[in-house]
């Protein structure tokens, strides 16, 4: 469905955002992950679309969307840029207010755009993440072993964005191929959408400065939330795979509830890519949910 739509792109925060759209109803951002693009939407994108106008959106780093280099010393790929990269992207559509399904990489950016522009969420599901503070003070060799692109990754460029140039498609089936569904979940169009979009000149830079925010920047806006109280008061339905490392590492729920006024979650039947994995069983629990709050 999604590759049948026009891919349109809109100036939002000095970039190009890429984008698709379509259904009907209120709006729904949807949001992916690392290393993916918005096709990771693809198998519950045409049951979603039928009660909402969805936006699958790239996020700025990935697929077709610009990728910034940053200044020294600074970042271009904090949180709160990306999440203020959706939010006028979504005013710009004309939606001052909607929902957002979000995963991975998406979910942490759906996060900072809940505590940043409260009023404008309605509502999230976030996929298989944890608060991103409470994930690095807790790694311990588990996770980090899980996880091991979280600290490759945030090595000082040019290092590992070499690694990621010298083979795209290794390098995707060594980070989506090693959780507990191997490389299964994947249809063949996705694949390739993946790595056409990881091969383009400055995708492996997008990639790793999004990291490198994430273990610098982010978790400095983060303390500065948890120290002042704020916390995220949209509703929120946490969830993740009872396979994948969130559930095996983090008290996911627990953590949640630390930084959330309103929030509930639950371990799904699959590993780390719920959308891809158990699309029909998401679709229910993002269905059921949405309009449990409405």
């Amino acid at each position: 469905m999604l590759a049948g739509l026009e891919q349109k792109k809109c100036k939002v925060n000095h970039i190009d955002i890429s984008y698709r759209t379509t259904g009907q109803g209120p709006a729904l951002l949807m949001l992916h992950g690392h290393p993916q693009t918005h096709m990771m939407w693809h198998k519950v994108a045409p049951a979603l679309a039928q009660h909402f106008t969805i936006v699958t959106a790239d996020l700025r780093g990935y697929g077709d969307s610009d990728k910034p280099v940053s200044p020294p010393d600074q970042s271009l790929y904090s949180k709160r840029l990306m999440a203020q990269d959706m939010y006028e992207l979504m005013n710009k559509l004309g939606f001052s207010q909607f929902y957002v399904l979000a995963h991975d990489r998406g979910a942490r950016v759906a996060h900072r755009l809940a505590l940043d522009h409260p009023d404008a969420v309605s509502g999230m599901v976030l996929l298989d993440i944890a608060p991103t503070l409470a994930m690095y003070r807790q790694t311990d060799e588990k996770f980090a072993r899980a996880y091991w692109h979280w600290f490759t990754l945030i090595r000082p460029t040019p290092f590992p964005e070499k690694l990621i140039e010298s083979d795209p498609l290794l390098y995707l089936h060594s980070v989506m191929g090693v959780r507990s569904a191997g490389m299964a979940p994947f249809t063949p169009h996705a694949l390739a959408e993946y790595q056409r979009c990881l091969s383009l000149p400055g995708s492996a830079y997008g990639v790793c400065e999004d990291y490198r925010a994430s273990a610098g920047i982010d978790l400095e806006h983060d303390q500065h939330d948890l120290d002042r109280g704020h916390q995220v008061t949209s509703p929120m339905l946490a969830l993740w795979g009872q396979h994948g490392a969130i559930e095996q590492c983090f008290d996911a729920l627990a953590e949640w509830k630390k930084v959330a006024t309103n929030v509930r979650g639950k371990a799904m039947p699959s590993g780390h890519y719920i959308a891809e994995e158990v699309p029909e069983q998401l679709t229910r629990e993002v269905l059921d949910f949405f309009a449990s709050i409405r």
